[in-house]
């Protein structure tokens, strides 16, 4: 159809003149401010004899939860990413990594070591709850104890 036809060449061509607009004059989206923190932690993550995960409190060097062989597959697939991306630097398993709940709503765990960071939000609440059970509050990472 003409119709169709026409009306996807005017937004082809509109786009194309909007992006060339912006590069030409150096106009960029504005990002908007970063949302305040409202918890945070530091983990490491352990494996263990017969494939249990142990996850420890990097401050503390407290035993935070055990994930049992045959659970959690979310998490055993995002921290085999992480895994694979410092093995790709050639980098040890020293630095824990860094959760973070901010006041938007965004979940992000973030591995220092690379500069690699994902929102696990983006992968359902279900799979983020897994890693959202592991956060301490500002208050209480001051204090130096779990909520």
């Amino acid at each position: 159809p003409r119709g169709a036809l026409a009306g996807a060449a005017v937004m082809v061509g509109l786009t194309l003149a909007l992006a060339g607009y912006s590069r030409w004059t150096g106009t960029r989206a504005a990002l908007p401010a970063p949302a305040a923190t409202i918890a945070e932690s530091d983990l490491w993550f352990v494996d263990k004899p017969g494939g249990a995960v142990e996850v420890v409190d990097a401050q503390t060097r407290a035993d935070i939860d055990v994930l049992q062989p045959g659970s959690n597959g979310f998490l055993r697939a995002t921290l085999r990413s992480f895994a694979r991306e410092r093995r790709s630097h050639d980098l040890g398993a020293d630095v824990p990594f860094h959760l973070t709940a901010s006041a938007d709503g965004r979940l992000t765990l973030a591995d220092p070591a690379t500069g690699r960071s994902i929102e696990l939000r983006a992968f359902g609440t279900t799979n983020a709850a897994i890693f959202a059970g592991f956060l301490r509050t500002p208050s209480a990472r001051l204090a130096g104890t779990t909520p």
